[in-house]
């Protein structure tokens, strides 16, 4: 190992908090911890294998000797292990005087961060071409190991602004409560409070209630009590230590307003209580805004999860396939998580999504039968159980603040969309919007797939943002985020963030793109094209739909590319001309659809793609919706075969530059195996397996009817 990093301890600091000394010893990693109740520091031990910390500390200590063999000068740096790092943001400061790992103290230094690519971020600081700080951004809390004394040269800075809350306090862990709900059952909730606090001090409280088991990642939501808050974290009905039975959805607004109801009756709170939540917690946090409870003062809800009809069980009235059965298989082996099944690593996809019948996946896949998935079956329709999962039944009631964070790549981002638009009908004062080039777990890479973003792509005030978002409605600091451009938002392409008052940004103007074609735009090498104009006399296009042949696609919201996929002939695909200057996208997306089937039902998949000069099609937007529900979820209606509809389909958010030369491409389709089973085209209860029907489909595009998408175009 170094003899430079053997000499050298580190001080890691997690969410602005300090949690010990970090020391690489040739025997192991030493950790010498914070006690987190009165905040002591305690005598050095081996740091175990698995830890609760985001920092990878084993991949440190193998690749010491790489960071201390590499030469930090340039804009780029690769490292012997192969790791690649570009320059990034700098830090000036002056070094306190008992510092002295590198260069003289009581001067003015200036550091260089360097960002790290193609790999979750670990970025380095050096000081005089020295490694004196790893950065591990997330969303939970930025992780910094630092030399000791350089932590003003880092991006540790963030956490310096004297309107944020301090870590100021240990945590008193009161342990675990047992809760009873409006019907008796009891949930598992345990609390934090901020140790030190003075003796009577009413304390704002932020809630979590998850599906995952509390136990989870109660570290990263203990650091809210080190800054003030009281911390309740609680397991959501018929999970780990929770009574009950889980019914997804079902139970949310309910049982949130409940555990409200029990926070403000207890001595230490003062009554006002935030939540937060991410994915299907994010579900919840926006359910329990819909209680309209009086003491539910704030929340941050990031990528959450839709409605049932509109993002999960029914995504867009089909029946969801993957993404939809990996969490529900996961949730019913037990009443803890299999995150393996979740991660499709002990469930194999493709068998998964082609296993029948529907309704007996799970026994074919886990050897049990899945009760979310037996009550599922037994809804068909838009009945009052889906009315009562729908969180936008109830939008008039939502006050509360909220701030909502995605990115262009969240798989949820449906649902991100359908709060945004609950949102914005209701003109919920105080709402805010973060976007950026993120996936489902967000602020991770700067690179994903074969598409590559600045170095900025990943931020450093991720959970600061957050903080000060409580801070504000919880503590009623004014730290003046309400006062901020409502919206936040990164462009694809031109790499770079932007901010308007609204999103979809206040400042585009939509601007339709029509389908038109000779009659042939089956496949790239068709005549399909993107125009200006509806066209005056253009042929309709139309394909056979197997719905035993499937498209294969990833199924993922990523930045795929399409190229091998466009060239099925049952792929309809509209290219624009190539683009003489470039063109930003940027807001809420859709399209209008003229269509016929000679089915009484069948699927509509749509996606837009930016199709570079070699002929990449990288997929941007897509969605998938049922025609037996074109008039509405409560409203279902078989076709009449050969009839032309009209289907307005929502789409999922961009922000993104098409570069001069490269084309704009709308497709369309009727299956997505990984993203919905496929349409028998029967009309018949999809659970019940028909023997699926071959169909042929049309897509119309003319003056009488225009088939175009919507864009909002930035100037």
């Amino acid at each position: 190992m170094s003899t430079y990093f053997q000499s050298m301890t580190f001080n890691l600091y997690c969410a602005g908090v300090y949690e010990g000394k970090i020391r690489f010893a040739e025997n192991g990693i030493m950790h010498a911890k914070v006690d987190s109740r009165r905040r002591t520091q305690m005598q050095e031990n081996v740091l175990p294998e698995r830890t609760h910390y985001v920092l990878p500390f084993a991949k440190i200590k193998t690749s010491l000797v790489h960071y201390d063999q590499a030469v930090w000068q340039g804009e780029e740096v690769v490292l012997g292990n192969g790791d690649l790092y570009h320059r990034h943001v700098s830090y000036t400061a002056f070094l306190a005087d008992d510092a002295g790992v590198v260069g003289q103290t009581g001067q003015e230094l200036t550091s260089q961060v360097w960002a790290m690519r193609k790999d979750t971020a670990l970025d380095i600081v050096t000081v005089e071409g020295r490694v004196v700080a790893f950065v591990a951004p997330n969303r939970y809390g930025m992780e910094v190991l630092v030399a000791e004394g350089y932590e003003a040269l880092t991006p540790l800075t963030v956490y310096d602004d004297p309107l944020l809350s301090k870590p100021e306090f240990g945590v008193n862990d009161l342990g675990t409560f047992l809760i009873p709900m409006r019907d008796g059952v009891r949930l598992a909730t345990d609390v934090y409070l901020p140790e030190g606090a003075q003796p009577g001090h009413k304390l704002p409280t932020i809630l979590i209630r998850t599906c995952y088991d509390r136990s989870l990642r109660k570290e990263f939501f203990k650091r809210w009590a080190n800054k003030g808050y009281a911390v309740v974290n609680q397991d959501v009905r018929g999970r780990a230590d929770s009574e009950g039975e889980l019914v997804p959805f079902y139970y949310e607004r309910d049982d949130s307003a409940d555990t409200i109801d029990w926070i403000v009756s207890q001595d230490w709170s003062n009554g006002s209580v935030g939540m937060w939540g991410a994915s299907y917690l994010g579900y919840i946090v926006t359910a329990a805004s819909t209680s309209g409870h009086p003491n539910l003062k704030a929340v941050v809800n990031e990528v959450n999860v839709g409605s049932p009809f509109v993002d999960t069980v029914r995504k867009g009235g089909t029946v969801c396939s993957w993404p939809l059965l990996c969490w529900t298989l996961a949730q019913s082996v037990g009443t803890r998580t299999d995150f393996d099944i979740f991660a499709g690593k002990t469930v194999d996809p493709e068998k998964a999504v082609d296993a029948r019948p529907i309704k007996e996946i799970p026994q074919q896949m886990i050897g049990r039968a899945s009760g979310p998935w037996d009550l599922w079956s037994e809804h068909t329709e838009y009945d009052d159980f889906w009315r009562n999962c729908t969180f936008t039944e109830r939008g008039d009631q939502v006050k509360v603040p909220m701030f909502v964070i995605s990115g262009w790549y969240d798989g949820d981002s449906a649902g991100v969309s359908e709060t945004w638009r609950m949102l914005t009908k209701h003109d919920v004062p105080n709402r805010k919007i973060r976007l950026g080039p993120w996936e489902h777990g967000p602020n991770r890479a700067r690179d994903l797939l074969g598409t590559s973003f600045g170095n900025d792509a990943v931020v450093y005030d991720y959970d600061v943002s957050v903080l000060r978002w409580f801070d504000r409605f919880l503590k009623e600091i004014p730290n003046g985020i309400e006062q901020e451009p409502r919206a936040s938002y990164y462009v694809v392409g031109s790499n770079e963030w932007r901010t308007s008052e609204d999103w979809t940004p206040a400042e585009a103007i939509v601007r339709n793109f029509y389908l038109g074609s000779n009659g042939r735009a089956n496949s790239s090498y068709g005549d399909g094209v993107l125009i200006s104009e509806p066209p005056h006399h253009s042929p309709a296009d139309t394909y056979v739909y197997n719905p035993e042949d499937p498209v294969a696609d990833s199924g993922e919201r990523e930045p795929e590319n399409m190229r091998k996929h466009e060239l099925r002939s049952d792929i309809l695909v509209y290219t624009s001309s190539e683009l003489e200057s470039d063109l930003t996208v940027a807001g809420e997306l859709s399209c209008e659809l003229f269509a016929a089937s000679t089915g009484v039902d069948t699927d509509w998949v749509v996606t837009l793609s930016d199709v570079d000069s070699l002929g990449n099609s990288i997929k941007l937007s897509n969605y998938i919706v049922r025609a037996k529900y074109r008039n509405g979820l409560d409203a279902p209606e078989l076709l009449t075969p050969g009839q032309v509809e009209k289907y307005e389909i929502f789409m999922q958010n961009i922000a993104h530059t098409f570069r001069q030369g490269h084309r704009l491409r709308f497709t369309v389709t009727s299956s997505s195996k990984f993203i919905a089973f496929p349409n028998t085209n029967t009309g018949i209860n999809p659970y019940e397996d028909p023997k699926p029907v071959i169909v042929q489909q049309t897509i119309y595009h003319s003056k009488e009817y225009p088939s175009h998408i919507k864009l909002p175009i930035l100037s």
